[in-house]
């Protein structure tokens, strides 16, 4: 047992824009967490600020990107920063994120999405990110993104859920791609496609097992595993943590002591509760009053543009490298883009 006072962390995410994946304007969640003071929350806001006074509201991430060079964003990461050594950011690629919780439903009885991403299958998720890297060149970008929509609506909970119509038009998309992989390349992508259309039997007893554990076992909501491998890293195996978070509909009470007991549970067992009271405390917060969230929320906006490869990034390829350290490595990523490495 540890009497050791709660480390307040600071937690906002950019990149989320529902549950439908496969149609999303971003690739990225990136959810990042600062370890600041109040003063020096306020301070960083203030001088990031002062690169473009015109912004009276709320400093965002868009603010920094567009008013700097890249030199402006790798003072903000750079060993000099604000930031630097105080923070972390997990980041979910959409896809790769989707088509790990469809084999972690239909091959691993559900070790993923009940752990809330913290004991996953390895050789399924080595897979997912594989196929997340190679589906659209080997299937191409139409079928590709017909089996992506497909996985999306399997893992949906709708106000008026179906069960066969969606696990039938999934194993439909599989069938498919099974017949371009066996035809072609073979390898892993064919067994791998095999294996799931050899759980087709048991389809829509998943599909209803989903259904049934939604409210506390999501399967669509990727900031829950974020928050899990966060509040692992700052823990330091004995820490307890207290999260100050961004107004979030899907951190629920009960979803966070359902993750309060997942970490406390074997295999992990890496926090040891308080003498008194729980080990993790959690309060929301609006983002617009708190300096600590708001520079998480710039730092998650600032990585999602970095990782996602875009033309102000491509123009600076020294920010991959400044961002590498800030990245959690059991991110649910693909990444970097093609032709780009740190």
């Amino acid at each position: 047992m540890t009497s050791n006072p709660a480390l307040e962390i600071a937690c906002d995410e950019s990149g989320w824009e529902g549950s439908n994946f496969a149609a999303a304007n971003s690739d990225l969640i990136a959810y990042a967490s600062v370890r600041l003071s109040v003063e020096d929350a306020e301070e960083c806001v203030r001088l990031l600020r002062g690169r473009a006074e015109r912004h009276r509201h709320e400093f965002k991430a868009g603010h920094l990107i567009r008013s700097t060079n890249g030199s402006g964003l790798a003072a903000f990461l750079g060993p000099e920063g604000p930031v630097h050594g105080r923070a972390r950011v997990h980041l979910t690629h959409k896809s790769c994120f989707i088509i790990g919780r469809v084999l972690d439903i239909f091959l691993g009885d559900f070790a993923d999405t009940a752990s809330l991403g913290l004991r996953p299958d390895p050789r399924l998720a080595s897979h997912a990110t594989e196929l997340c890297r190679s589906g659209r060149e080997v299937f191409g970008p139409q079928r590709w993104q017909g089996f992506l929509a497909a996985t999306n609506l399997v893992l949906r909970e709708n106000r008026h859920p179906k069960v066969h119509a969606p696990v039938d038009a999934f194993f439909e998309q599989v069938d498919a791609l099974r017949e371009t992989a066996q035809q072609t390349v073979g390898g892993w992508i064919a067994e791998i496609l095999d294996e799931l259309a050899d759980a087709r039997p048991d389809g829509y007893t998943a599909r209803i097992r989903l259904l049934d554990n939604h409210v506390l076992q999501p399967v669509l909501e990727p900031l829950l595993p974020a928050l899990a491998r966060t509040v692992l890293h700052w823990s330091g195996g004995t820490q307890p943590i207290a999260i100050v978070h961004d107004e979030q509909s899907a951190l629920t009470e009960r979803r966070i002591q359902r993750l309060e007991q997942v970490l406390a549970t074997p295999p992990l067992e890496l926090i040891s509760p308080p003498a008194t009271g729980p080990f993790l405390r959690f309060r929301q917060t609006d983002s617009r009053t708190e300096p600590r969230v708001q520079v998480a929320d710039v730092l998650a906006g600032v990585t999602r543009t970095i990782a996602s490869g875009g033309a102000h990034s491509a123009a600076h390829p020294e920010l991959a490298e400044l961002l590498e350290p800030y990245l959690d490595p059991a991110s649910c990523w693909c990444g970097w883009p093609a032709g780009r490495t740190v």
